[in-house]
């Protein structure tokens, strides 16, 4: 849900993943895309890693785990580990078809591909194989009933516009609150729904005037696991605070629990900006491109042509950003 994506992230995607992805010169570019952004990081950021031998993957509980399947960990162990969108692809096309995690990643990755087919129809995939799920583990599948409705929203305002589009993706995100409220009965402090839940309140909080970042922040800090994805929202929530000393505090936490990752390098880049380092910032520009293969073709776009602009406010000459872009 990086940088999310979005970033993911910021994922985003990112979430980034999670990172406010769809940025130029580290804002976004309007209320359209970072709806979208917050919804495909918040997704993301939800699918995570980390194995255990008696389960198929839970990264967030060391008690009462819940499993996933084997492929569906491993395609976000590529993601949330190594940054990895081309490995986590291939596991993908292989997840297990009872698994609403494995649709919301693909939604995910067909946003960062603007491919609005694939997003609607794995977004509604997400939400129903949820709703079997409640059936046999109610926490997680009103937690992934949230997470699909809230990327069928996404869908919305894609296709409609943020005009037409509004309205509706409202109406769905009562229907999000809805379950989240319902999973939260179940288990206020469970980390995987915090985690969750805060990169949503972190990432509406940015486009809606009913959300306050600085809760979201508290929810990851006190309950989310696992932890260098919390770090990685507390970062995006400081810098969209404007507080980018204290989001570099949390860029560098996650960064020593996952070095590899090319979209924490762009969220430290996108932090150095903002504290006016721009010659520094174009060492972590640099590093996240280093893993261009991994990447997906817009993110990658988006972190060459925040390169450029930078690149520009230090040496003032012109340049033609849109030359670093790749079809």
């Amino acid at each position: 849900m990086t940088n999310m994506p979005i970033a993911p992230s910021s994922v985003g995607t990112n979430a980034p993943p999670c990172s406010s992805r769809m940025q130029r010169q580290s804002r976004p570019v309007s209320a359209s895309r970072r709806f979208v952004s917050a919804v495909a990081g918040t997704a993301a950021i939800a699918l995570s890693l980390c194995g255990s031998p008696a389960f198929a993957g839970d990264p967030f509980r060391t008690t009462n785990q819940h499993a996933i399947g084997k492929n569906t960990e491993a395609a976000f162990k590529a993601i949330f580990e190594r940054g990895d969108y081309q490995a986590a692809r291939k596991y993908l096309s292989q997840a297990e078809p009872s698994e609403p995690l494995s649709y919301a990643m693909k939604a995910s990755l067909a946003y960062l591909d603007k491919d609005w087919n694939a997003l609607r129809t794995n977004a509604t995939k997400t939400r129903e194989t949820a709703e079997q799920l409640r059936k046999t583990d109610p926490l997680r599948g009103n937690l992934y009933v949230a997470v699909g409705e809230f990327m069928e929203g996404a869908y919305i305002v894609s296709r409609e516009g943020t005009v037409r589009g509004t309205p509706q993706a409202l109406n769905k995100l009562q229907r999000v609150f809805q379950s989240l409220n319902a999973a939260e009965k179940l288990s206020p402090q469970d980390p995987e729904l915090n985690l969750v839940k805060g990169f949503m309140d972190l990432m509406l909080a940015v486009n809606l005037p009913f959300a306050n970042p600085a809760d979201a922040v508290e929810r990851l800090n006190k309950y989310a696991q696992p932890r260098y994805l919390a770090y990685r929202g507390i970062a995006i929530g400081y810098r969209d605070l404007n507080q980018p000393t204290k989001a570099l505090e949390f860029v560098d936490q996650a960064l020593k629990v996952t070095p590899n990752n090319p979209d924490l390098y762009y969220l430290k880049a996108q932090v150095l900006v903002k504290q006016g380092k721009n010659q520094e910032s174009l060492e972590f520009f640099r590093k996240a491109l280093d893993k261009t293969a991994q990447l997906p073709r817009q993110l990658r776009n988006q972190i060459a042509y925040e390169r450029c602009r930078t690149e520009f406010r230090i040496d003032q000459k012109e340049r033609n950003c849109s030359t670093e872009l790749k079809k």
